[in-house]
C-alpha cells in the first residue's frame, strides 16, 4: 500500500484512505456541473482530490471520516499534488480495514499526555493559581485526550492539543531555569490554560475538525477561557479583583500578542511575554517537523508552510 508522503505524478492509485474532508462544488462551464472537493487521509498526510460529475446518489453516500476505496490518479496542480478520484466507494467489513489505521495522531499515547498535565498541575504551589486550572481543565476533561490543538495549521491530528501543551510544558520548564525571574507556577498554568477552551471552540472527531461550534465562531477559544477562569474564581469565592485572576485572564488573552492575531491585549507580564514565545516556537518548529515527516525523502522542498509565512523548508542533503 502506497502511502500518500510517497506519491508522486504518474501513479495511478487503488487503495483506501481517511475521507477526511468531502465538499459539494460547481464547475464554472455552462451548464455547471456538480462536484467533489475532498482531502484524501493517511497517517503518512494528506493530499486534495477531485472526483468530477458528481452524481445525487454521491452526494447522498460520500462525507467526511468515512473510510473509501478509490482508483485514481497522482496529478500536479499549482505546483502540488492533487489526486483525481476515477472510481469511489465506500469501504465495507470485508476489505478489513480499520478506521484507526489512517487517523494522525500524536507520538505519545493521549493517556499519558494527559496525566503530565494533571500533574503538573498538582505540582502548582501557588494554591490559587492551581485551583483555578484545576476548574478550567475539567471543563474540558472528557474532549482533552482526543482533540487536536487546531484544524490545520500545527499540530492538526488527534490528541494533538495534550501534545502541543505537554511539548509547551518541556520548553517552559527550561527558560524558568534559564530565568528564574519568572514564575514558574504562573508559566506552567498560563500553559495549560492558552488553548484549553479549543475543545469548545472546534467541532472534531478522531483528531478531525469539521467545523467551529457557535461559541467558537462568536467567541473564540481565547474568550472562552477568560469566561472559565471568572467563573472558576467565582465558584471558589475568589475576589474578581485579586492579582491572581488578573494575571491568568491576561495570559491567556494576550498569548496571541497582536490583535490581528486574535488577542485583545499584548503581554504585558514576564510570564506572558514567555508563554507567546513559547507558544509560537512550538506551533512553528511542529509544524516543520510534521511537513518533514509528510515530504517524500525524495522531495528536498516541503510544501509552504502557513505559519512560516508559507514558505516551504529545504532539508538539507547531510
Amino acid at each position: 500500500m502506497k502511502m500518500i508522503k510517497n506519491m508522486v505524478v504518474g501513479d495511478e492509485v487503488i487503495n483506501f484512505f481517511l475521507l477526511k474532508e468531502a465538499e459539494v462544488k460547481q464547475t464554472r462551464t455552462t451548464p455547471a456541473k456538480d462536484y467533489f472537493d475532498m482531502v484524501l487521509s493517511d497517517q503518512s498526510g494528506d493530499i486534495p482530490a477531485k472526483f468530477w460529475d458528481a452524481t445525487q446518489t454521491d452526494k447522498e453516500t460520500f462525507f467526511p471520516r468515512q473510510l473509501v476505496k478509490v482508483k485514481g490518479i497522482v496529478q500536479s496542480y499549482n505546483d502540488r499534488l492533487q489526486f483525481k478520484i476515477e472510481k469511489i466507494r465506500l469501504a465495507n467489513d470485508d476489505d478489513g480495514v480499520q478506521l484507526t489505521d489512517f487517523i494522525r495522531a500524536a507520538p505519545v499515547p493521549a493517556e499519558q499526555l494527559v496525566e503530565t498535565i494533571k500533574r503538573v498541575t498538582a505540582s502548582i504551589e501557588q494554591d490559587t493559581v492551581r485551583r483555578i486550572v484545576e476548574f478550567c481543565v475539567s471543563k474540558t476533561e472528557d474532549k482533552l485526550p482526543h482533540y487536536p490543538a487546531a484544524k490545520s495549521n500545527h499540530h492538526a491530528y488527534f490528541a494533538g492539543l495534550v501534545y502541543h501543551i505537554n511539548r509547551m510544558l518541556e520548553l517552559g520548564e527550561f527558560i524558568c531555569q534559564q530565568r528564574p525571574y519568572l514564575r514558574s507556577d504562573l508559566v506552567k498554568a498560563g500553559i495549560i490554560l492558552h488553548d484549553i477552551a479549543k475543545p469548545e471552540e472546534m467541532i472534531a472527531e478522531l483528531g478531525i475538525v469539521s467545523d467551529y461550534s457557535v461559541s467558537g465562531k462568536l467567541l473564540g477559544h481565547l474568550a472562552i477561557a477568560y469566561g472559565w477562569i471568572t467563573e472558576a474564581a467565582i465558584h471558589l469565592q475568589i475576589p474578581l479583583t485579586d492579582e491572581i485572576v488578573i494575571a491568568l485572564q491576561h495570559m491567556v488573552l494576550s498569548h496571541h500578542n497582536l490583535g490581528e492575531w486574535g488577542s485583545p491585549v499584548q503581554p504585558q507580564l514576564p510570564e506572558a511575554v514567555a508563554l507567546h514565545y513559547i507558544d509560537q516556537l512550538d506551533a512553528k518548529l511542529q509544524a516543520v517537523e510534521d511537513a518533514l515527516a509528510t515530504t517524500p525523502a525524495t522531495e528536498p522542498w516541503t510544501k509552504p508552510i502557513r505559519v512560516i509565512e508559507n514558505k516551504p523548508i529545504y532539508r538539507l542533503n547531510w
